[in-house]
């Protein structure tokens, strides 16, 4: 799935020319990015208890049942085309829930990517979904153009359960299992992404296996939930120094009075601990089989190569967001007025996917560690995580720390002789 942790990230060095007529103007340099489209915003039709993305309908005024008009789509089409410059364009289309928009919008998406793909480059479509709402109609269209499905499961029914539920609190579990097997069914190409959080963190191995054996997945992603208490008003780093904890204190960690996170984060030692056995059991059973995506960066950055997620690559910058009114912001996780980057009707796109603010977001990644992550014997394969969650305090009281640091640390001290056998394996 090509998520935005799933982008290779580097620095962008490259400064538009702005411009001022009716249509902004195609920038003169192009290159490789990723976009992930919300074309219906934060509209949903379930109630997941950890949704970093349900609170936009109050934040950016968004009404529900809002969605990308026509002209909006045939723009954003057109655009992230004339700005990349690779044989492949990767389009992803995320939400909310975008089967809420139904199949004919998805029809015109297909219909406005062939008239405007150049001769000799292919067009790819992925679809993040809860899979609640697939039925034969969506699985055959899906087959037909080749959609990538990133399916969103958090493991057997009572841990899925748990958190992922529909707006009048139900369990969501069987719909999404329906989708599964409808997707099997057809043979659509399918992965599936699963939300680590305070619940299911504790249970590694029953994940796991349940994704693997009930799901047949063989591409996992794994995604730590992560938000402070603050997330609905306070864009990250935009945290008051005063307000970040210690490494390892009780307010570094859910469930207590005095924690900066929601109950719901998963707490960094259970995320250590969730990665460490995983990883044992993809190690003796699965290695070159199924594909992990936070174990198969790990082997390759361990060679000495580039991350292949933007959380653990030195710099980031090259996966940004745009909302179903074209307003674009700097990544899927800063959707937030303080990270716009401008909106698609008054600049063209790849001008701001290169511009010097998106420049120096990408370098900030690197250059705002602190020195406890630049001592660090993982630095190298870490890189600080997500900037997104850096807001604790070294032992040393520097602000800046990643929240998950402890479980990060724990991991690789746990896998690190293991990835530096595969890495000579691979060699």
């Amino acid at each position: 799935m090509h998520d935005s942790s799933n982008v290779q990230a580097q620095p962008i060095t490259f400064v538009p020319t702005q411009h001022s007529g009716l249509e902004p103007i195609v920038p003169s340099q192009k290159g490789r990015f990723h976009t992930m489209a919300k074309p219906i915003g934060s509209t949903c039709n379930i109630d997941c208890t950890y949704c970093y993305y349900l609170h936009k309908e109050h934040l950016l005024d968004q009404h529900r049942g809002r969605r990308m008009e026509p002209s909006m789509l045939e723009r954003y089409i057109r655009q992230y085309i004339e700005a990349q410059n690779g044989d492949e364009i990767i389009f992803s289309w995320q939400g909310g829930e975008p089967t809420m928009l139904g199949i004919e919008f998805f029809r015109d998406i297909v219909d406005i990517q062939s008239r405007h793909v150049p001769k000799g480059r292919r067009i790819s479509n992925d679809l993040q979904t809860n899979g609640t709402l697939l039925d034969e109609e969506w699985c055959r269209f899906l087959k037909q153009n080749d959609f990538l499905v990133g399916l969103s499961i958090d493991g057997p029914r009572e841990l899925h359960d748990a958190l992922r539920v529909d707006r009048k609190g139900q369990p969501t579990f069987d719909k999404v299992m329906r989708g599964v097997e409808l997707l099997h069914r057809h043979a659509v190409s399918f992965n599936t992404l699963t939300v680590v959080n305070r619940v299911n963190a504790k249970r590694p191995l029953d994940v796991y296996r349940f994704l693997r054996n009930e799901l047949n997945s063989t591409y996992i992603q794994f995604i730590p939930c992560v938000e402070p208490k603050v997330f609905r008003d306070v864009a990250p780093q935009h945290w008051s120094e005063d307000m970040m904890p210690m490494l390892g204190t009780s307010a570094a960690k859910p469930g207590n009075a005095d924690s900066v996170v929601t109950d719901w984060s998963v707490d960094p030692d259970d995320w250590g601990y969730f990665l460490s056995r995983t990883f044992d059991e993809w190690l003796k059973k699965d290695v070159g089989r199924v594909l992990v995506n936070l174990f198969e960066t790990a082997v390759v950055q361990t060679m000495g190569k580039p991350a292949q997620t933007c959380v653990t690559a030195e710099f980031c910058g090259k996966a940004l967001a745009i909302e179903h009114d074209g307003e674009v912001y700097s990544c899927d996780h800063y959707v937030y007025p303080a990270w716009s980057l401008g909106n698609i009707r008054d600049t063209h796109l790849g001008a701001m996917a290169f511009s010097t603010q998106q420049q120096a977001f990408g370098y900030a990644k690197r250059d705002s560690l602190p020195a406890f992550c630049r001592q660090c014997k993982h630095l190298k394969l870490c890189w600080g995580e997500c900037p997104k969650n850096r807001f604790v305090r070294s032992p040393a009281g520097e602000p800046g720390l990643n929240y998950l640091c402890s479980g990060i640390r724990r991991f690789h001290d746990h896998a690190g002789p293991a990835l530096r056998q595969l890495a000579k394996q691979s060699i």
